[in-house]
């Protein structure tokens, strides 16, 4: 079966990508310097697909396009609540590089330092608060922010899990959230 070359550049169209960062290696040799370069970028479908790449190339945007396609290779999919936020609080951690991610009330926006910002776009994401903690390198922070997403789940998820209903799981969300709003009105 032959492939169409549009057909995949329509399947390319859907996905957003996002430069995080570029870094810029020099080999000495004899008779001076050879620079190399390497970038880290993010992609995303924004309906909740994002993978991350890296690419080392001589040329800036050779080191893309291999960090591009490293990336599709590397989707993973991220259950979000409403289409904008995420279900619950999580950690994640690389490293030294820690995130907190929280999930937000609609209006609050993207709260989060420039790799993990990038991450959110290309995600999909509209209302999250993010923390970085540690390593503010963009690799670290990029790796702990997916190791975050990767632990979050949905209550459908949970609930098939646990052998009840939906209703059961968010019920018992939102009695747990109603206890803290009394709690700290008093």
């Amino acid at each position: 079966m032959a492939r169409n070359p549009r057909d995949r550049e329509e399947k390319d169209s859907e996905f957003v990508d996002k430069l995080v960062h570029i870094n810029r290696v020099a080999k000495v040799v004899k008779g001076g310097r050879r620079f190399g370069f390497a970038a880290l970028v993010v992609v995303g479908d924004q309906k909740g697909r994002v993978g991350f790449g890296h690419g080392k190339a001589r040329e800036v945007p050779e080191a893309i396009r291999k960090a591009t396609d490293a990336a599709k290779r590397n989707l993973i999919k991220v259950p979000l609540r409403e289409g904008r936020t995420l279900h619950h609080d999580v950690k994640g951690r690389h490293g030294a590089g820690k995130v907190l991610l929280r999930a937000a009330p609609p209006g609050t926006g993207i709260i989060a330092g420039g790799p993990m910002r990038a991450v959110f776009e290309t995600l999909g994401v509209q209302d999250v608060v993010a923390k970085s903690q540690g390593s503010s390198n963009p690799y670290n922070m990029v790796r702990a922010t997916f190791d975050a997403l990767k632990a979050e789940d949905s209550p459908r998820g949970v609930a098939a899990r646990r052998g009840k209903k939906v209703s059961d799981i968010v019920a018992r969300r939102r009695d747990g959230a109603g206890d803290n709003q009394l709690q700290a009105d008093v």
